[in-house]
C-alpha cells in the first residue's frame, strides 16, 4: 500500500542528499552540450536501475531483526551525514563526446555515466536503509525515483541558476542534519526496542 509521507520523507532525504552530489554537476554538464530530453531519458533509466537494486537490499534487510536493523539503519545515516558534512568538493568527471547528438548515443551517455558513477553511491545506500526503516518498498521506491529525478533535472535544466542563489553548503548542511535527525530515531528505537 502507498504511503504519501513516506514518499515524501523520502523525497527529501534523498533530493537534499543528492543535490550537492556529482549528479547534479553531470546532469548539468550534459545538459550543456545536448539535448536535454536525450540526456533526462538516459540519467533517469539509470537512476531506476540504482532504486529498484537499492530496495531490494533494503528490503532483504527487513528480514533481520527489527532492533538489529534499526541500529545499523541508524549507525549508516550517522556515516551518511558525517560523509555530507566532512567530504572535500568533487571535480567533475570528464565525459567523452558521443559521436553524434542521435537519442540512443545521448542518452546511453548519460545511462552509462550515471549507472557507473553513482553505484553504490550515498543516496543509493540511504534508499536502501529508508526501505529497510519503513518496510514499504513502493513508497520509498517513488519517493527515491521522483528525488534523483527532480535532482537530475534541475542540474540539466538549470544547475548553475540554482547555485547562484543556494549556497551548496547550505544545502549539504540540511540534509546532514535531516540525517543525523533520521539517525537518531532510528538509533532511539534500536535503544528502546
Amino acid at each position: 500500500m502507498f504511503s504519501f509521507t513516506v514518499a515524501a520523507v523520502v523525497f527529501g532525504v534523498i533530493f537534499l542528499a543528492e543535490l550537492p552530489d556529482k549528479t547534479a554537476l553531470a546532469g548539468l554538464m550534459l545538459g550543456t552540450r545536448y539535448r536535454a530530453s536525450y540526456v533526462f531519458a538516459g540519467v533517469a533509466a539509470a537512476f531506476l536501475v540504482h532504486a529498484a537494486l537499492a530496495i531490494a537490499a533494503g528490503s532483504v534487510l527487513t528480514l533481520l531483526p527489527h532492533r538489529l536493523v534499526q541500529g545499523v539503519v541508524g549507525v549508516l545515516f550517522l556515516a551518511g551525514a558525517a560523509v555530507l558534512l566532512f567530504r572535500k568538493g568533487e571535480d567533475e568527471e570528464e565525459v567523452k563526446k558521443p559521436a553524434d547528438q542521435s537519442f540512443w548515443k545521448v542518452s546511453g551517455a548519460g545511462f552509462m555515466m550515471i549507472l557507473v558513477a553513482e553505484f553504490g553511491d550515498l543516496t543509493q545506500i540511504m534508499t536502501a536503509n529508508l526501505a529497510a526503516r519503513y518496510d514499504d518498498p513502493l513508497s520509498v521506491g517513488i519517493g527515491a525515483v521522483l528525488a534523483l529525478w527532480a535532482v537530475a533535472g534541475l542540474g540539466i535544466l538549470g544547475g548553475r541558476t540554482l547555485m547562484k542563489y543556494v549556497p551548496i553548503e547550505l544545502i549539504t548542511k540540511v540534509a546532514a542534519g535531516v540525517m543525523l535527525l533520521l539517525a537518531g530515531f532510528s538509533l532511539y528505537e534500536a535503544i528502546a526496542g
